[in-house]
Formats: C-alpha cells, sequence, structure tokens
C-alpha cells in the first residue's frame, strides 16, 4: 500500500434504520433527562455561600444583646462576653475614659474567628474591618451593669 489511503469502513449497524430507531428513542431521553437536570445543578453551584447564625441575625445597625448575631456587612457578628468594662460613669468627672471590650465573634463566607473588640477601635481581619461602634447602657457611679442589659452596635468600615 505504498502510496496508497487505507479506507476505514464505518460498521453497517450505526447506519441501519431499525437499530439506530430503537437507540435514538433511549438516548434521546437520556439527552432530555441531562439536559434538564443540568440548569437546575449549575444553578446550584453558583449560589453564594453566606455565613451562619444561630436562627436570624439582626439587620445591620441594629443594637443587639450578648449571643444575639447581627449582620456588619457581609459578616454576622454576635458578642459573646464583657472581656473588660472600664468605662466612665455616666456620673462622674473622669481622667481618663476607660474602655469597653466585648468578645466578639465574626463569621464570614468561609471563616469564623473569635475576636475582643474594643469600643471604637477598628478591628482588622481577613481584610475587612469591624468597629464596635456603640454600646449602652453607660455604668452609673452606683453598681454594675447586668450582662443581659448591655446592647452594642457593630459596623463593617
Amino acid at each position: 500500500m505504498a502510496g496508497g489511503h487505507k479506507t476505514i469502513a464505518a460498521p453497517r449497524h450505526l447506519f441501519s434504520d431499525t437499530k439506530a430507531a430503537g437507540a435514538s428513542t433511549a438516548d434521546m431521553k437520556a439527552y432530555l433527562a441531562a439536559a434538564l437536570i443540568a440548569p437546575l445543578t449549575a444553578a446550584c453551584a453558583i449560589i453564594p455561600d453566606t455565613p451562619r447564625g444561630n436562627g436570624d441575625a439582626a439587620s445591620q445597625g441594629s443594637a443587639v444583646a450578648i449571643g444575639s448575631p447581627v449582620w456588619a456587612g457581609d459578616a454576622i457578628l454576635t458578642p459573646l462576653a464583657i472581656i473588660e468594662d472600664t468605662r466612665c460613669p455616666a456620673d462622674v468627672q473622669c481622667f481618663h475614659g476607660g474602655e469597653l471590650t466585648v468578645s466578639t465573634r465574626i463569621a464570614a463566607t468561609h471563616w469564623t474567628q473569635t475576636a475582643p473588640l474594643t469600643l471604637g477601635d477598628p478591628y482588622e481581619v481577613m481584610g475587612r474591618t469591624y468597629v464596635l461602634a456603640t454600646a449602652a447602657p453607660l455604668p452609673t457611679a452606683g453598681g454594675d451593669i447586668p450582662a443581659g442589659d448591655y446592647r452594642f452596635v457593630f459596623e463593617r468600615q
């Protein structure tokens, strides 16, 4: 076969009307099933992963209590415990204003961290900056604030 071309013949059953007709119905059903399922699974694949909280998180800017989650940008922040509250009581004149630091869980897409957020101080994590913007009530000279009475507002800057 020097210089010649070899011809390969296709099997006859591939072009036979009887076999092709039987196979095409089954093949068509499989093709239709795949065509209908593919867009559904593709849609599932593009749903964004969002942080999870225990129950619903309050809307951004809401004042929340210890243990109550709240949205701050694209993350959910949950104040867990008071670490320190040395703020100057409202009815006393102080030389130093003091600080309030709250242990806070920050949950965003694919990561969670617990961090000490201090009132008014920016806290940066994963390229995001969060602030414990406000806290109420202010302490008074007469006594301690019960943990359940605190309310916090968090912001993402």
